[in-house]
């Protein structure tokens, strides 16, 4: 099973992603000419400005110590947990309060030396010892520990901390504070991707307030869990933004979702890399629709959950069927294949998602899949088949690397001879031996007619990019085109 904290992509400004030089600039030349340590001075008072109306904002996008961490250490870092001891408030205040000491009794030994040149290099010196004391340490833990270990007991973060107080309590900052923002929080997979991918190693899913914000006063605005969100509903804004985010983001396709139990009723081996899983629950009032998903629950502390496609279900709606493939060193799929055996209870939430619920009253219909993006499409085509709609004609475009990774071809073909209406397509993209269509389900999307046509798409990242660029170099309307990530 891998690691639960992971790396994952930054969001780096030019200054955020180059400002370490000042850093080395003032510890290291500083060395040689002191004066370099009085540039010290504007950045605790731009900090501590900063602080007063944005919270730790400094820290992540500002800051040139987290620019070396996150740019120079962040590749080669252990990305291990931080210990409890270096995130304790009592820590935080103790070495703080040691910080302070001992700058100050430093300021007042140089404060003899006032109205000489020699005053401003002693004064300046202070600032580049410091400073380079933050580079070493901080260096180090970061490179041992994880990239931002450091400023979990920062004195500079302190500093910030009390700053934010004030502007709080004075509710001079109430409009100007920006904050992690849910659009909503029944949308949120609490897949936990947040804190894995969280610098400070906080759990913003599980700590979001009545606006929808995380209100953690150690969190430092750097934006990485808002670029790494799988549900896409994070950002960063003020409360009013929060607020308006809230009252205009729909909730269609979530207004039934709940949390209930279930027994894992059946595991099914797909193939060398894919297990297939039946839940059956005793719930009388789930409902959900072909192209919805739901979530699993995986672990108790921290809480945490992962999103599957529904690929089945039953009549009755008792019971539902997953499939899931185990990811490389895959941190859910590894808890799911490892611990998961029939006859086990589990928790589901569900069922969620609006974006590959098909409009029946659409012409026609496309479905374009990628890998184990099919998994929606096996109960979409199932539901489309067997029941009727207004749809004159729907058909699959299903890419995959090799023949034989694809899934359900033989349920797809049977539905095919099964309705007039159903037109089942694929197309490998590196199988010499394969006797249909080549390459990519772009290739095949551009030799077909669009027109009144509404788009489906599920898949890797890469594919449903691609694909939807050259959806829109047809012309295709934006509004005719949904997808989802698998």
């Amino acid at each position: 099973m891998s690691d639960f904290y992971i790396k994952a992509n930054r969001v780096f400004s030019p200054w955020r992603k180059y400002a370490w030089i000042f850093t080395l600039t003032v510890a290291i030349g500083g060395l040689w000419f002191p004066i370099l340590g009085l540039l010290v001075i504007p950045v605790m008072v731009g900090l501590t400005t900063v602080a007063f109306v944005r919270g730790r904002f400094w820290c992540g996008n500002i800051c040139p110590h987290g620019s070396l961490f996150d740019s120079l250490i962040y590749p080669f870092t252990g990305n291990r947990k931080i210990p409890k001891f270096f995130k304790s408030k009592t820590f935080g205040i103790l070495f703080f309060t040691f910080f302070g000491v001992n700058l100050v009794r430093k300021f007042v030994k140089v404060s003899a030396l006032w109205g000489t040149y020699m005053f401003w290099e002693r004064l300046g010196f202070i600032f580049v010892a410091s400073y380079l004391m933050v580079t070493v340490v901080g260096g180090v833990v970061s490179l041992l520990i994880s990239a931002r270990t450091w400023c979990n007991f920062c004195p500079m973060g302190t500093l910030q901390k009390i700053s934010y107080k004030l502007g709080k309590i004075t509710g001079l900052n109430k409009n100007t504070d920006v904050k992690i923002t849910a659009a909503s929080t029944d949308m949120c997979h609490t897949c936990g991707k947040c804190s894995r991918v969280c610098p400070m190693q906080l759990t913003p899913y599980l700590e979001f307030d009545e606006n929808n914000q995380f209100s953690s006063e150690n969190c430092i605005r750097c934006s990485t869990c808002v670029v790494n969100c799988p549900a896409n509903i994070l950002s960063l804004g003020n409360l009013k933004e929060a607020q308006d985010i809230m009252e205009s983001t729909p909730i269609t396709g979530y207004e039934h979702k709940k949390v209930f139990p279930a027994t894992i009723q059946n595991i099914r081996s797909i193939n060398d890399t894919t297990n297939e899983y039946v839940f059956k629950f005793e719930d009388d009032d789930i409902k959900y629709t072909s192209g919805q998903f739901i979530l699993v629950k995986i672990q108790d502390i921290p809480e945490m959950y992962r999103a599957y496609s529904i690929s089945g279900f039953d009549s009755e709606n008792k019971t539902v069927t997953i499939d899931v493939k185990k990811a490389p060193n895959g941190y859910g799929t590894g808890i799911i294949f490892d611990t998961f055996k029939e006859g086990d209870k589990v928790t589901l939430q569900g069922p969620m998602g609006h974006e590959l619920i098909v409009d029946k009253e659409a012409k026609e219909v496309v479905m374009v899949a990628g890998g184990i993006g099919i998994t929606p499409f096996r109960a979409i085509v199932k539901d489309l088949v067997e029941n009727e709609s207004n749809i004159e004609k729907f058909t699959l475009v299903y890419g995959a690397n090799y023949e034989n990774e694809f899934m359900f071809d033989d349920e797809f073909k049977s539905f095919a001879e099964k309705s007039d209406k159903f037109d089942y397509v694929k197309v490998a993209a590196f199988d010499d031996n394969f006797k249909g269509p080549r390459g990519f389900v772009t290739d095949v999307l551009k030799e077909m007619n669009l027109n009144e046509n509404k788009i489906y798409m599920c898949g890797p990242p890469p594919m449903t990019k691609a694909a939807e660029k050259m959806l829109l170099s047809m012309d295709v309307p934006t509004t005719d085109i949904a997808y989802e990530s698998a």
